[in-house]
């Protein structure tokens, strides 16, 4: 199960950083935090990794 959340996960954050729309891109922004942040909560992911992934892409967002 735990392989199932990390590969969707990876596969949204992909799709994010790919998006060259700000609109449709500040709209998922939310949705793929709360995955990594599910993700952290489990420990799939490390703390630190959790928040790395989660400025990088507000960074990316807000740049757009």
């Amino acid at each position: 199960m735990n392989r199932y959340y990390k590969k969707s996960t990876r596969t949204a954050i992909r799709k994010l950083r790919e998006m060259e729309d700000k609109s449709e891109a500040v709209k998922l922004l939310p949705k793929v935090i709360s995955m990594i942040d599910r993700l952290g909560k489990r420990n799939s992911f490390h703390d630190n990794k959790v928040s790395n992934l989660k400025s990088k892409l507000t960074r990316y967002v807000n740049g757009l």
